[in-house]
Order: C-alpha cells, then structure tokens, then sequence
C-alpha cells in the first residue's frame, strides 16, 4: 500500500504510523511544579540526542498545559525513571491527568526517592534515573490540536544506576530489568533478547552469551 498522509488517509482501521515507528524507550518523567506539587507521568516519545554532554528529549503532545510540560519549563528540572516490566500496572496509573494540585506520586501509590541535584523526585522502585536540566523547547505545528507537540530538551546532569543491575563486566543487564517500550496502536513490549553486530564481520548478526543475573543465558 501507499498514501499521502496529507491527502489521504491509509484507510486501514487505525493509524499505522506510530506502530512503524517501534520501539519506542518510554519517558517515565517526573517534575515538580514551582508550587512543590510532584508530577509523573508516560511519554510514548523519549529518546537521547548526544552523549557528550549526555543529553535526551521528549514530546508532549497535545495541550501546552500540561503539567509534565509546564514544570520542566517553568522550574528547569525534570527526571527520566527507567520504566520495566515489573512496574508496568503504576506506568499505567501514571498515565491519568490528575489536576494540577494533586501529587501524582501519592495518587497513583508509587514509591519515590529524593534526587540529588534537582527537586523533581525519582521512582523508587526504577533502576536507572536521569536527572535533567532543560535546555530548549521545539513547538511542532500540528493539523489538530491533539497532534501539536513540545519537544523537551534536557542536559543529563545526574546519573542513577542500581549497583544490583550491573553485571560483573559493567554492563547494565536489560534481561534481567526489562526495560518497557512504546509500539503502536495500545501495545508495549519489553526487552527479552540481546545480539550483538560485528562490524568486522561485515555486520554479522550473531548469538550472544549474556549476564543475565542469575547464571548465563544464551540471547537468541
């Protein structure tokens, strides 16, 4: 098939653009309004831009005033907390719009930490945090109003790693934290299978033995 999306419409029963686009990291963020009311919530759109300094994104869309948006803007601050398998039901929680005065933490029942060099709080059950400061926004123009979008911008400033999820080579072990991602339509999926590619090899898929916490498992 082919269509225009200007134009046209794929005439199939839902969108097949976002179920293209897959997989998706999924930006668990968390902020903090200048009120001091705590905020998180999902965001199908999360991914890194560079690595020196180590810096992410993340895409709202729809309303401008969104709390998620209108915090990391007006404080600077925001968290990424890395999103698994185990903690898909309180993902989900998180993802109703509460108004503005409610702490979502509280609300949803999801345990949290203190960060170190931002207000915002992190997930306390999560692995891996990003402790952002933001740096731009991007306004994306769109045909409806559900479908304009603010891309946020954040320099990583502070790093969270549990000791526990890395392996005795230094790697962090995705088996065995499962990371969640976004696909299309209403599915996610989540990290079950790592491969390596060997450039040498003329980019040769290949079996990798992997760490896998408890003993060690082949990953294809």
């Amino acid at each position: 098939m082919f269509y225009e999306p200007a134009v046209q419409t794929s005439g199939l029963p839902h969108s097949p653009f976002t179920a293209c686009c897959v997989p998706r990291p999924l930006g668990w963020i968390s902020t903090v309004s200048i009120a001091g009311v705590h905020n998180l919530a999902p965001f199908a759109n999360f991914q890194n831009v560079t690595f020196d300094p180590p810096t992410v994104l993340f895409s709202v869309c729809g309303s401008p005033d969104k709390d998620t948006l209108v915090n990391a803007v007006e404080t600077g601050e925001f968290v990424w907390n890395m999103a698994t398998y185990a903690q898909r039901g309180h993902v989900a929680r998180s993802a109703v719009r509460y108004p503005p005065d409610v702490d979502e933490f509280e609300a949803a029942g999801i345990d949290y930490l203190p960060a170190r060099v931002v207000r915002p709080r992190r997930v306390a059950a999560s692995p891996v945090h990003f402790e952002c400061r933001t740096q731009h926004t991007v306004k994306i123009q769109g045909n409806i109003p559900e479908s304009m979008a603010t891309i946020v911008i954040g320099q990583v400033i502070g790093i969270h790693i549990r000791d526990e999820v890395l392996t005795d080579d230094g790697r962090i072990d995705l088996l065995s934290i499962k990371p969640l991602a976004r696909l299309g339509y209403l599915d996610y999926t989540t990290i079950d299978r790592l491969f390596e590619v060997e450039p040498e090899l003329g980019g040769l898929f290949h079996n990798k033995e992997v760490n896998h916490g408890n003993g060690v498992k082949p990953s294809a």
